[in-house]
């Protein structure tokens, strides 16, 4: 190891780097604004948050709306310390590239 950023096997996936992507612009997201956002059914956007919550990337909240329940969305402070390492990284592999 360099010492330097370092990708994030997690963050590998393009659909859970689009996810964190959206949710380090904001505070809370809201699910269906996070599903339409990054293109996925509900099923395929709740597998992905499962993943992202279970190593603790993200937190998710359900409030209610009278009856009709409310998912909201935001990453917690290490799943954006790992978004921001992993797009460092990402930028210096970019950077080092021979130009044509």
């Amino acid at each position: 190891m360099t010492g330097g950023p370092e990708l994030d096997r997690l963050l590998s996936d393009p659909t859970r780097l689009a996810i964190m992507s959206v949710l380090n612009a904001a505070e809370w997201c809201d699910f269906a604004f996070l599903r339409d956002g990054v293109s996925l059914s509900d099923s395929a956007l709740s597998k992905q948050l499962a993943t992202l919550k279970k190593a603790e990337y993200i937190e998710q909240r359900r409030t209610y709306l009278g009856r009709v329940p409310k998912t909201s969305v935001q990453a917690t402070g290490e799943g954006r310390a790992r978004f921001l390492e992993h797009v460092e990284a990402l930028r210096l592999i970019v950077e080092r590239a021979p130009n044509r």
